[in-house]
């Protein structure tokens, strides 16, 4: 199961998150490869965050899957991840990063 955790200071109170949550759900399934009814998101706004030295829009994710990430993948979620974040949001692409994490990565799996 793909989680997708955003935090963003943001204050999202006024702002109709629906479309954040379907749009971001709908691109990591596609992304990753994995259905969309295993996708979780979570968004968290008004968290104290500074970039570059100031205080405008920005955001920080982090992602969580069970295998689907490579290379090309993280690219890709990086990118429409991001896009989605300065559309619904406004937060600027070059104030938001996404950490990618596999967690079946450079697992060793022996046999008995």
């Amino acid at each position: 199961m793909p989680c997708l955790y955003i935090s963003t200071n943001v204050n999202l109170d006024a702002v109709d998150i629906d479309p954040v949550f379907s749009d971001a759900t709908k691109a990591v399934a596609d992304i990753i490869g994995k259905p969309e009814h295993f996708v979780m998101v979570v968004l968290k706004g008004s968290v104290p965050i500074s970039f570059n030295g100031n205080k405008e829009p920005a955001a920080y994710a982090e992602i969580v899957s069970m295998g689907g990430i490579n290379r090309e993948v993280k690219r890709k979620l990086i990118s429409t991840i991001g896009s989605i974040l300065q559309a619904k949001l406004s937060i600027p692409k070059a104030r938001f990063f996404l950490k990618v994490y596999d967690t079946t990565a450079g697992q060793n799996v022996s046999k008995l």
